[in-house]
This record gives C-alpha cells, sequence and structure tokens, in this order.
C-alpha cells in the first residue's frame, strides 16, 4: 500500500475502525493525523495507535494528502466551509464516508471541483467485518483509486461502482442490509422463546446458526448460494418444510420491496443537501 499522508476530519467509531486496521497492517503512524472538535476521542486514538491528533482542521489539511470527511451529513456543509481555500487544496484527494452526499454536492461544499471519492462502509466495518462500497469521478487515477481501496480494506472488503446512483445499490445490499439480518435473527428469537427456550439460550442458538451459515458461505465461494441451501434441505425434511413456508409467504418479494424501499430512500437523502 501505499503511504500517503492521511488526515481524518472527525474523530469517531469509522475512522477509529480505520486508523486501527491501518496502523495493524503496518501502516505508519505517523502518516495519519485525525482531527476533532474536542479532545477524549483524540486522546484515545493517540494512545491506542501513536498518530497524531489536532482540534484544528486546517493543521490536519496541511499535513495530509489525503482528508478522509469523516463527520456527520448534516454537519459536513459548515466543517468544508471553514476548510483553507488556496491552491496547495488542489493537489489533495477527499474521501467521503458521509452517507447520502453526491460527489457534486460535496465538491461544492469544499468551493471547488476538487478529487473526491465516495465510500459507503457498513456498521460491521467496527469490527472489521465490513462492506465499503466506493464510486470515483473519470478523473481520479488508478494509482488513488488502489490507494481508497487499500484504505477502505483496513475495514473489510470493498467493491467499486462505475455509477454514482450504484451507491445506493450498495446502500440496500450492505449499508442496511446488517438489520435485516437482526429483524430476522429477533423473528428467530422470538419463536424459540415461544418454543420453550430461555432468552439466552434462545440468543446463542440463533445467533451461532447466523454465524455458522455465513462461514459457510465464505469458505465456499465456488458455490451458489441456491446450492448451499440445497445441501441442507433434505427432500421432505423439517428444512424443506420450513423453507417452502417461507417462500409461499412471498419471502423473495418482500426481501426485493425491502432492498427497494431503500435505494428510493437513499435516492431522496441524496437530494436533501
Amino acid at each position: 500500500m501505499q503511504h500517503r499522508h492521511i488526515a481524518f476530519i472527525g474523530a469517531g467509531n469509522m475512522s477509529r475502525s480505520i486508523i486501527s486496521g491501518l496502523v495493524g497492517s503496518g501502516y505508519p503512524a505517523d502518516h495519519i493525523i485525525a482531527s476533532n472538535p474536542s479532545t477524549p476521542k483524540l486522546d484515545a486514538l493517540k494512545q491506542d495507535f501513536g498518530i497524531l491528533t489536532t482540534q484544528d482542521n486546517a493543521e490536519a489539511i496541511a499535513q495530509s494528502d489525503v482528508i478522509v470527511l469523516a463527520v456527520k451529513p448534516q454537519l459536513m456543509e459548515s466543517v468544508c466551509q471553514a476548510f483553507p481555500q488556496d491552491p496547495s487544496m488542489n493537489n489533495k484527494v477527499f474521501v467521503s464516508i458521509a452517507a447520502g452526499i453526491p460527489v457534486a454536492r460535496l465538491q461544492a461544499m469544499l468551493g471547488g471541483e476538487y478529487a473526491v471519492i465516495r465510500t459507503m462502509p457498513n456498521t460491521p466495518s467496527a469490527l472489521g467485518k465490513g462492506l465499503t462500497g466506493l464510486y470515483a469521478t473519470p478523473d481520479i487515477t488508478e494509482p488513488t483509486r488502489q490507494f481508497a481501496s487499500d484504505l477502505m480494506s483496513a475495514v473489510g472488503e470493498v467493491v467499486w461502482v462505475e455509477q454514482e446512483s450504484g451507491i445506493d445499490g450498495v446502500i440496500a445490499a450492505a449499508g442496511s442490509s446488517p438489520a435485516y439480518f437482526f429483524l430476522f435473527l429477533e423473528a428467530m428469537q422470538e419463536k424459540a422463546e415461544a418454543l420453550g427456550f430461555d432468552h439466552d439460550t434462545a440468543r446463542v442458538m440463533v445467533q451461532q446458526a447466523m454465524l455458522g451459515a455465513a462461514e459457510m458461505v465464505c469458505h465456499n465461494p465456488q458455490l451458489e448460494l441456491s446450492e448451499l441451501r440445497a445441501q441442507v434441505t433434505s427432500k421432505g425434511g423439517t428444512t424443506a418444510e420450513a423453507i417452502a413456508s417461507l417462500q409461499a409467504s412471498g419471502l423473495n418479494d418482500i426481501v426485493a420491496k425491502a432492498m427497494q424501499a431503500a435505494v428510493d430512500r437513499a435516492d431522496e437523502m441524496s437530494k436533501q443537501f
């Protein structure tokens, strides 16, 4: 991985996760600086990872080649408007992890047509098990695209989309989807308790089943998901009855509608900024 100087504007959980992954993989800590209005999170980052810290965004930007915009979407405009407005900004790359803000709008907030890469990480990134979607405008060079890939690989897998609208698809398939699984697990736990298991035992059963299923998927990339399902669905058995019930209830349509709702909402949100 290229060792560029990186500034994190915002020291929240996602910044911490990325920094942890970078430093843990050998990225030089003295190439990373984080900026935040208050000190507790900065102090923790400095103590845990040995990076540089500051409460001055301009100082962080001046020392860096890549600027990771890790502030809440509703604060992005006010934060960006306070950035330096000088020729040195033209040589920097901005990586946004803020949901819902299109590249063109980010450039307007920054005050120029700067190099911007938009990313959409999901919450499992906090455990290094995330999925991040990335989009870059055509003017972004291949080395910079590769750096962005390496940067976000610090918290999991990455996928690139060729059109910015593809980020909405990433949101539906990966950004929002952990909550889909949590909802499914909630329903399973509730039924397990109704079958007589105590709360904790029901929780252990359903979470371990989900973990095991995910591991089977990851360890068998050569098999289609339908084949994995078929392998545990004996004809005329209990699993076959459960699957038939889910399909008869229209599970595929339910999932498709939910994902489309996420796409539609993402599109609405992009117009709010």
